[in-house]
């Protein structure tokens, strides 16, 4: 027989930092996620509603579900290169180095085999992260790996909020854990942070105005109206984890690479503190080089250019000029667009 605590120990000795149980039940949020995809702020992201039963309840994702064994690993701990150059573009800590998706289901399905081993017969389990119909922040906090902030990210008390989840869902009957309390109290740093105002209130985010969807889900334009808020930002955005209290270097606790793990997740040199010249000088087979095997992928080359271009703009440096109207010169409608707004910023800037 499996007990929870023998799940728990197997995936901690795969490498992972954290590792709870939550019962397979329908989630606390179910009416919350309604109401959320009501107020429409889950932006072009249809799918999310289209599988909004199985988000609620993971026993239609899988029949026979009992337990979910909910995994952590921290990314990034050394936080992003400030030594960069000026006109630099910004990067969400977790995407430039190997992608956490295929990295962190390759350990699940692994913890999935030791299971079946330990088990000495088949156990039923499917292994998701970040890309099924399985809501990995109620899930961990319903596994007492941390509670859900304001800023609607899992915060672990010691390890923060950079984390990455992930889910097995399991036949197996093992224990849960229990959750842990609310520790937000009355700060609002992410709330007032959040440079496109984003937070409509404490622990909603309206995603069609967060800079990690319109940098990486949007394919079209981003709306001008975010175009500013978005900084140097070139791919999605950490501000709201930035100024959290529970990340800073004094409270965190990051515990040693056992698995190796994250070595293989840091970012590559060329993504801490990419120049923007260089960015909006990319070609396909330079983009698809640097960008192998990251998650920088989802946004494809356009994206990455579209966004570079608005982090051109809002940078002040005259000198990507020549760049930039090299893009409202091109082909490309949706990049030219980008591109003219760029240089009516940077005119606006040197007059200024």
């Amino acid at each position: 027989m499996i007990t929870a605590e023998d799940a728990k120990t197997l995936a901690l000795a795969l490498g992972f930092d954290r590792a709870g149980i939550a019962p397979a039940l329908p989630g606390a949020h179910a009416g919350f996620l309604r109401d959320w995809l009501a107020r429409g702020y889950d932006g072009e992201m249809e799918w999310i509603g289209r599988r909004a039963g199985e988000r609620m309840d993971p026993r239609e994702v899988m029949p026979g579900a009992r337990s979910l064994l909910v995994v952590g690993l921290v990314y990034d701990p050394a936080g992003p290169d400030l030594t960069g150059p000026v006109s630099a573009g910004r990067i969400a800590r977790y995407a430039g180095g190997e992608d956490y998706h295929e990295l962190m289901l390759e350990r699940l399905e692994a913890l999935g085999s030791a299971l079946e081993a330990r088990a000495g017969g088949p156990v039923s389990q499917r292994a998701y992260v970040d890309t099924g119909p399985v809501h990995e922040r109620e899930a961990a906090a319903g596994a007492g790996l941390g509670w859900i902030g304001k800023n609607t990210c899992l915060i672990d008390p010691e390890l923060g909020s950079y984390l990455f989840l992930g889910v097995l869902l399991t036949d197996l009957e093992l224990a849960a854990d229990a959750p842990i309390e609310d520790h937000c109290g009355s700060c609002r740093a992410c709330l007032d942070a959040c440079p496109t105002d984003a937070f409509p209130e404490p622990y909603v985010l309206d995603a069609s105005r967060c800079l990690s969807y319109t940098t990486i889900e949007v394919r079209g334009e981003i709306p001008e109206v975010l175009r500013a808020g978005q900084g140097d930002w070139v791919f999605g955005c950490d501000v709201c984890q930035e100024v959290c209290p529970w990340n800073t270097r004094t409270r965190r606790r990051v515990p040693a690479d056992s698995g190796g793990l994250r070595a293989r997740l840091a970012p590559r040199a060329a993504w801490r503190a990419p120049s923007l010249e260089w960015l909006l000088s990319l070609g396909e087979e330079a983009w698809r080089a640097a960008a192998a095997d990251t998650a920088l992928r989802r946004t494809k080359r356009r994206g990455l250019l579209r966004n570079a271009l608005v982090a051109a703009g809002n940078s002040g440096d005259r000198s990507l000029g020549p760049a930039v109207r090299r893009h409202a010169e091109g082909d490309d409608p949706l990049l030219a667009e980008h591109a003219r707004w760029a240089l009516r910023r940077l005119e606006l800037a040197t007059s200024g």
